[in-house]
């Protein structure tokens, strides 16, 4: 149901002409209402004469859709437009198990209430925020993927997306007690296992509240929210040729360099099978905004792929983990098909330079003495997204998909899973799915917090998902 909030046609909608007195006391009780509105709610509806009864067209040629008309999955039913905004400045937090993500909003221009109330320690968080691309030591900002134009909650601004690792939560913790943010925020909306096992340490250094969402729910909303405001959201990897039809080994340079990046229309997505891979990994089923499940997942994740990376090549962080994976060679280390027969494996269609046994020459001392810290990481890579991909198949056979969206960090500055993932789905699907991927990757669960953020419903219970509207506007 939706629900009618034009105070501004009182004289249209009733047959006699509203007093003074009428009027203040329904802009008194429309206030009460909206003050008790979800802070889930993020289809807003910009000021109009009339409640439009229709839903607006779909947009053509695959153009952003109008962010007033974005229907979030935390609420499809209330569409209604705030009186009152958060107070500056708003975040969204994922806590990861091995990434932190934080996303900014920085409004365009500010209301007349903000300029009376702006503090010079919200105009040095701007400054520090959006003039730096990195802090300290480890955060950093990744410019490439700001969005400006972006409306949230009426207000329009740009996007601002900062990483940095959780164990270093502490650092960020003194640099906002530095920066005085505890002064303007005492809450934040966040998500991932570290809102649960860092909300203590917020409290106690700077006596901040973490409102804790659930973290599918924030990945989804975060995901079709961004999508919607970005056209060149999806992509996929498209080789010269069909798997079946390339020549050379497809783990190597030489086959997956000939890989092309193409945008993929995903204006009409459901359902599909999105993938999120973090520390470790889940397999989501969405058949729309807010019908969705999970259906399965795997602990050999990119947090798997890091911690053997350190421990085999002596990696100390992502980054380096990758830049070796990217100049190795896993056939010294993986055995493959033909180690086996000889070939290929011709009754069943195995081609010869498929892994067959993931590290297996390391069972040879002669084989370990002779191998590279670039090969060890290419072979840990190749393992953790061989089966990534082979789970996510059989899940998409399983529910009968055609759609398999893959996002999370691991494939940060990681396009060569993404090549491998894309060999992986189309050769055992024999071409039947094409393996999607998000420019945005793993910023999705804290964008979903954002979009949640609302300081007059500082309020200490999370509505859950499945509440009725009646049931949110009573609480």
């Amino acid at each position: 149901m939706r629900l009618h909030r034009c105070e501004g046609c009182l004289a249209a909608c009733r047959p006699e002409r509203a007093t003074a007195s009428s009027r203040r006391n329904i802009t008194r009780t429309n206030q009460l209402k909206r003050s008790r509105a979800s802070p889930y709610t993020t289809s807003i509806k910009r000021e109009s004469k009339m409640a439009e009864s229709t839903p607006p067209p779909p947009p053509e040629n695959n153009a952003p859709q109008d962010p007033a008309n974005f229907v979030s999955p935390y609420n499809q039913e209330i569409s209604v437009t705030y009186l009152y905004f958060p107070a500056m400045p708003w975040f969204g937090m994922d806590i990861g198990g091995t990434l932190t993500k934080l996303v900014y909003f920085e409004p365009r221009e500010n209301n007349r209430r903000e300029l009376d109330k702006e503090t010079e320690i919200l105009k040095n968080i701007r400054r520090y925020l959006t003039r730096n691309s990195a802090y300290g030591k480890t955060g950093r900002r990744d410019g490439h993927l700001q969005m400006d134009n972006v409306t949230i909650r009426g207000r329009r601004g740009t996007l601002h997306f900062i990483r940095f690792p959780t164990s270093e939560v502490g650092a960020f913790l003194q640099l906002a007690r530095s920066k005085g943010m505890a002064a303007l925020v005492n809450t934040i909306y966040a998500t991932g296992g570290g809102a649960y096992k860092f909300e203590e340490d917020f409290i106690k250094e700077v006596n901040m509240r973490l409102s804790k969402l659930d973290e599918l729910d924030a990945l989804i909303a975060g995901v079709l929210f961004v999508d919607a405001m970005n056209p060149q959201e999806c992509y996929y990897w498209a080789p010269p040729l069909p798997p079946h039809e390339v020549d050379s080994p497809p783990y190597l340079e030489a086959a997956l360099s000939q890989y092309v990046r193409k945008p993929f229309d995903f204006s009409n997505p459901y359902p599909f099978l999105l993938v999120n891979i973090g520390s470790g990994v889940s397999m989501l089923v969405v058949n729309a905004p807010n019908d969705y499940y999970r259906v399965s997942g795997t602990s050999l994740g990119g947090g798997t792929f890091l911690g053997l990376c350190c421990l085999l090549a002596g990696c100390s962080s992502f980054e380096e983990a990758i830049a070796l994976a990217a100049s190795g060679d896993n056939t010294t280390v993986d055995k493959l098909v033909r180690d086996i027969y000889g070939g290929d494996y011709e009754r069943f269609g195995l081609r010869g330079d498929l892994v067959a046994s993931s590290f297996g020459h390391m069972c040879s001392s002669e084989r370990r003495a002779k191998v590279s810290r670039e090969d060890l990481a290419r072979a840990t890579l190749v393992t953790i997204t061989n089966n990534i991909g082979s789970i996510a198949r059989l899940c998409a056979s399983n529910e009968r998909l055609e759609r398999v969206v893959f996002c999370g960090n691991f494939l940060r500055v990681n396009p060569l899973s993404m090549k491998l993932l894309s060999y992986a789905m189309s050769y055992w699907s024999r071409g039947a799915l094409k393996a999607l991927f998000l420019e945005h990757e793993g910023y999705f669960g804290a964008v979903g917090c954002l979009l949640r953020y609302d300081l007059k419903n500082h309020r200490k219970e999370n509505v859950s998902r499945n509440d009725t509207p009646e049931r949110q506007m009573d609480r």
